[in-house]
């Protein structure tokens, strides 16, 4: 190995850590949103301050900050760049709300841009610090409770994906054929930007599956609506498998993703067969 090409794969490696980073901010983000709002909607139920927008998007953020806060924190990030993200999730909700208060902005807009703006947000305050964030995670910060709750917070893509598809056992659905095309879709996409498809028969097999997937959605639009959330329901569960086989044998996708899309693909699929 030249002395060149060591310093380009070591800035390679330095750009996945960073967008890995990232990722991870935005996956606390959401699952901050998703287990905190149930808390405020217990505690403030019949509030009419906190039924007002500005009020809303301020929890919300509120939420994220949390979400993000404590993942940060695990990861071993001191306090100081944690602030910082937060002043990200305030900041775009804090400019917008002017606007809004002068009837410039809908309620849908302030929503809508916050949440856009928050994600450059996160990005401006990754990139002042990117250094930081290139780096490998300084480690798991030490838990209580032993190698029991280490275990289980190892299996967080899990719990964020349960977490994820909560409402779809109080509010099942079926998701649109179109979604089975993006389930094997993603597969190839991750592993053409992390160049994990470098083996022509791995590459293939991924094909294979998004053309298999692609005929199934196809079907599905074209069957009535029982035989098609039958067959919708089928692709769900049948992906645990794809799921299950990408975790064992590591190489496409992280991991992580893959157990992630275990959780949701599984519930997804049991509700739609048995809830619908």
């Amino acid at each position: 190995m030249t002395t060149e090409t060591t310093p380009r794969i070591a800035a390679s490696g330095a750009r996945k850590r960073f967008l890995w980073h990232y990722l991870e901010m935005v996956l606390a983000m959401f699952a901050g949103m998703l287990l905190f709002a149930p808390v405020w909607d217990a505690l403030t139920a019949g509030s009419a301050l906190f039924a007002r927008p500005d009020v809303d998007v301020l929890v919300m953020a509120t939420n994220m900050t949390l979400g993000m806060s404590i993942w940060m924190r695990y990861r071993g990030h001191t306090w100081a760049p944690i602030a910082e993200m937060g002043v990200a999730m305030y900041a775009p909700f804090a400019v917008l709300l002017v606007p809004y208060w002068l009837g410039a902005l809908s309620e849908g807009g302030l929503m809508m841009a916050g949440h856009v703006l928050m994600f450059p947000a996160m990005l401006l305050v990754m990139l002042l610090r990117r250094a930081e964030y290139s780096a490998p995670h300084a480690g798991p910060a030490p838990l209580p409770g032993g190698p029991v709750v280490a275990a289980l917070v190892q299996r967080w893509p899990t719990w964020l994906g349960l977490l994820i598809t909560f409402d779809s056992w109080f509010a099942p659905g079926t998701p649109p054929p179109v979604l089975l095309v993006v389930l094997a879709g993603a597969y190839p996409v991750i592993g053409l930007f992390r160049r994990t498809l470098r083996d022509r028969r791995l590459l293939a097999l991924q094909l294979a599956g998004l053309a298999g997937y692609t005929v199934l959605a196809l079907v599905a639009m074209s069957a009535d609506p029982v035989t098609a959330r039958y067959l919708i329901a089928a692709g769900w569960l049948a992906h645990v498998l794809w799921d299950l086989g990408h975790f064992v044998a590591n190489r496409v996708v992280p991991r992580g993703y893959a157990e992630l899309c275990i959780a949701i693909d599984l519930v997804i699929g049991l509700t739609i067969l048995f809830l619908l």
